[in-house]
This record gives structure tokens, C-alpha cells and sequence, in this order.
């Protein structure tokens, strides 16, 4: 569950399986986030979870990255600070929205980003999408309105509709990392570094007004609750953070988004697997035209 966009040059492998396998590691965590947040997090403690989830891996960041981080311009500092709060508006939808639906619709809805994106940039750049594109977001959203029916055809949840939102909101910040000019030839390391550091500075604010403090939340934590945020904080964030890094000089960046583009297959298989969800027929057809639709979609923009 994760929205960082980390730019990389293309390197031709020697053993592809060697740098994709690390990579399918991070799909199936990112996946597996959606349920494993469910699990720990509840409406009063989501901001709590948050800046636990994101404090415990800061201090790593600032300390790989500290040469890194000098060198950055104020411009640059002011860029990554402000896709940070893009970055924080994210984390709160993805949250607050796995919490009021299940983690099989999060994770396939969610998708729906890969769908956004492109239609966005092409009203950016005033361009028209292929025939092909739209037929594929066409396919994808009338799977998003199946998926949230369950068994009859009712108003979508509050959680469906929060987890659109956070879709829309990666898309916002896919284009305010690509269209930054400040930004373009600044490393990938200090800039989420920064973001990150921002996006805990929003939590702690937010977490000062509403809901328990971090630390009471953590010392009410169990055993599971810990394995939990620890998973979070240590696979879903840190490990596939530097996973991408590692891969995207290695090989092709279409190749690692591919790659993690099976996220929404490993929500749907904990979700079903793990936590004990049920989609219905309406659900399954719906969440295999998510899937066929984004797969479209991504071979239609090439």
C-alpha cells in the first residue's frame, strides 16, 4: 500500500528472475497491507497507526540519505515537502477507507489508479486517448461498480468511496512528481525521505486534535498488533522502498511496475485467503474486470 514514485534508469539484467523476484516480494506485502492495516487499525486510532507506521522507519531514511539530504536545493525541499502532504492525504484516505470496507475491495480499487493516471495526463497535455484506453477504463470502472455490490446492487460503502478518492489522490501525486521541474534531477532516497518526514509532521499535528496519542495506541498493542505495524512499517515500507530503488537500476521501470502492478491480486488473495472474505458471483466478475480492465489499460498506453 504505497504511492511513492521512484525514478531509475534502465539496466539490462543478467538473471531477470533475480531482480523480479524481490519485486513480486513487494506487490504480495503491498497487497497484503490492506488487510494487515484492517487488522490493527480502527476509525478512532488511524492517524495513531500512521505516524507509529512512518516514525519507526523515518530515522532510517534520514540516516542513509544524510549526505543526500545537504545536497538538496530549497526548491527541492519545497517540492518533495508539498508532494509529502499529497503524499499524507493518501496514507488518510487508504486507511480510513480500508477500515470501512474489506481489504479484497481496497486492494482492487485502489488499482484503479493505473486507469486514472494516463486520463489524467492526457488532459493535461491535451491529448486524446486511444479508442483501446477507453474501452479499457470503461471495463475497469463497471468492474469497481460490481465489485462494491456484494450480493445485490447497493449504495456503495463509505470505505469504497474513501479508497476511489485515494486512487484519485495517487494520481494527483504520479503527476505533481513527474511535472515538478525542481525535482527531475534530484535523487530518489533524500526526496522520499523528505516526504515521509512530512507526512509524519501531518500525523503528529492531526494526532494532537483527534483520536489517541501514538504511545497510548502502541501500549495498548498485543502481540499481533505489533507484528502487524512491524510488517507494515518494515516490508510495506522500508524493504519495498529500497527493493525499487535496487530494481529500477537493474532493469526496465515498465518491467518493475508490471511487476507490481499484480498488487491488487495478492489484497484479493489475503483478503479471500487470510481474512476470511467473501466476494459473491457480483463481487468475482467485478474484481476480474478490475483486473482485465488495468491490464488493458497498461498495454493500451504501452
Amino acid at each position: 500500500m504505497s504511492s511513492i514514485a521512484v525514478p531509475g534508469v534502465t539496466a539490462a539484467p543478467r538473471r531477470a528472475w533475480h531482480t523480479d523476484l524481490p519485486v513480486l516480494l513487494v506487490a504480495v506485502f503491498w497487497g497484503a497491507s490492506y488487510l494487515a492495516a484492517k487488522d490493527i487499525t480502527t476509525a478512532r486510532t488511524v492517524i495513531a497507526v500512521l505516524v507509529l507506521r512512518f516514525a519507526l522507519v523515518l530515522p532510517v531514511l534520514a540516516v542513509a540519505g544524510r549526505r543526500s539530504l545537504r545536497a538538496l536545493t530549497g526548491a527541492q525541499w519545497r517540492g518533495a515537502a508539498l508532494l509529502g502532504t499529497v503524499l499524507s492525504g493518501i496514507f488518510l484516505l487508504e486507511t480510513y477507507g480500508v477500515v470501512h470496507t474489506s481489504a479484497t475491495n481496497a486492494g482492487l480499487i485502489i488499482s484503479l489508479t493505473m486507469i486514472f493516471t494516463p486520463l489524467a495526463e492526457t488532459a493535461v497535455t491535451r491529448t486524446r486517448p486511444t479508442s483501446s484506453f477507453l474501452g479499457a477504463a470503461a471495463l475497469s470502472v463497471l468492474g469497481v461498480v460490481l465489485l462494491t455490490q456484494g450480493a445485490g446492487f447497493t449504495r456503495p460503502s463509505l470505505g469504497d468511496l474513501l479508497m476511489l478518492l485515494a486512487a484519485l489522490a495517487r494520481t494527483l501525486h504520479v503527476l505533481a512528481m513527474s511535472r515538478i521541474r525542481s525535482l527531475q534531477d534530484a535523487e530518489a532516497l533524500p526526496l522520499t525521505a523528505v516526504q515521509l518526514g512530512t507526512a509524519v509532521a501531518v500525523f503528529a499535528l492531526l494526532s494532537a486534535g483527534t483520536g489517541p496519542r501514538p504511545w497510548a495506541a502502541a501500549a495498548g498493542f498485543g502481540v499481533r498488533e505489533w507484528a502487524g505495524l512491524l510488517f507494515l512499517s518494515a516490508l510495506c515500507t522500508l524493504f519495498a522502498f529500497f527493493v525499487q530503488m535496487w530494481a529500477v537500476r537493474r532493469t526496465s521501470p515498465s518491467r518493475v511496475s508490471l511487476l507490481l502492478g499484480t498488487e491488487p491480486l495478492w489484497a484479493a488473495a489475503a483478503g479471500i485467503a487470510l481474512g476470511g472474505e467473501r466476494l459473491g458471483a457480483l463481487g468475482l466478475a467485478g474484481g476480474a474486470l478490475v483486473l482485465v480492465g488495468t491490464a488493458w489499460g497498461r498495454r493500451a498506453t504501452g
